[in-house]
């Protein structure tokens, strides 16, 4: 800042010698020496109000440095690709095998470290532990949007690298803690579990996650709009219409991260009877810190 004033008093004094020279030796006007003058010093004092900007502008410049770094980086896992297996049916075995694994951003801390197990086709497993232990991360790796450092992770004795992976997201549906809702109808909201499916497919979901009854005592229906993210929504009903969505494209695997977690006691009580409902004849993958949630697994890691 010092040097913004610095500059800004040698051009008045800049100014006023050359404008007394050129009033002097030149025959120069007054008025024209002043308007040039105050010219200047606006120019001046505008660039001194701009100085505090600029190194905002540099801190700009070097996080839009680091962002198209990360766009431009190739990725290892190519969603779009056409490449890979695509099996006629999923059966719904999995099978972790002395997995380890470490996020890329936090080399140093090693989320899972030799961990193996497997489920059976229409079990339900519970992972349980403490935050950081790696039980959202199995989710991740099953839905291969990391691949691990060591070790395997099988869907029907199929390493998830060798099949198609739109193929393989299409039989796995997911149910998040936090319920991602789009600012659309109830309807458009369940089709974008798979948008070829009638309106008599969308209402059977709707009735297996224990939704279509608050749907059908809205003014509108399904046909309601339910906000930016779902604002107009309780928690409890979100959760539903997650579940609708999550169940529609009739998956062999359900993967349940923390689902009832964020919910009351009595939307907890409804949603989990949905899950329950979903959960049958589907291997199941149900993360949770609450009793209730695991007491219908087959099998609890603790982890």
């Amino acid at each position: 800042m010092g040097t913004v004033w610095f500059l800004i008093y040698c051009a008045y004094a800049l100014g006023f010698w050359y404008g007394a020279k050129l009033i002097r030796e030149e025959g120069y006007s007054i008025g024209d020496v002043i308007i040039v003058f105050f010219s200047i010093i606006i120019a001046i004092f505008n660039l001194g109000q701009a100085s505090p900007h600029f190194q905002a502008l540099t801190q700009a410049r070097g996080a839009a440095y680091a962002v198209w770094k990360i766009i431009d980086d190739p990725s290892k896992i190519h969603s779009d690709s056409e490449t890979g297996l695509k099996k006629a049916s999923l059966t719904g075995d999995i099978r972790f095998s002395n997995v380890h694994f470490t996020y890329p951003s936090r080399l140093g801390v090693k989320i899972l470290d030799g961990i193996s197990f497997d489920v059976k086709r229409g079990q339900t497993i519970a992972l349980v532990g403490s935050s950081g232990s790696g039980k959202s991360t199995c989710v991740q790796l099953l839905q291969r949007f990391y691949d691990p450092d060591a070790g395997s992770v099988f869907i029907d004795d199929h390493q998830v690298d060798e099949y198609n992976l739109k193929w393989l997201r299409e039989h796995i549906g997911v149910v998040s803690q936090e319920p991602i809702l789009f600012q659309a109808t109830i309807r458009e909201n369940i089709l974008f579990g798979r948008d070829t499916a009638t309106d008599a497919e969308v209402h059977e979901a709707a009735k297996m996650a224990n939704a279509h009854n608050f749907i059908m005592d809205l003014p509108d229906k399904y046909e309601t709009r339910v906000g930016d993210r779902g604002a107009t929504l309780s928690g409890g009903q979100k959760q539903r219409i997650a579940i609708a969505r999550a169940l529609i494209r009739d998956p062999k695997i359900l993967l349940l991260d923390e689902a009832t977690s964020a919910l009351d006691n009595e939307s907890e009580k409804i949603v989990q009877e949905a899950l329950d409902r979903a959960a049958q004849g589907r291997t199941t993958l149900v993360i949770a810190h609450r009793l209730s949630t695991i007491r219908n697994a087959h099998k609890i890691i603790v982890m």
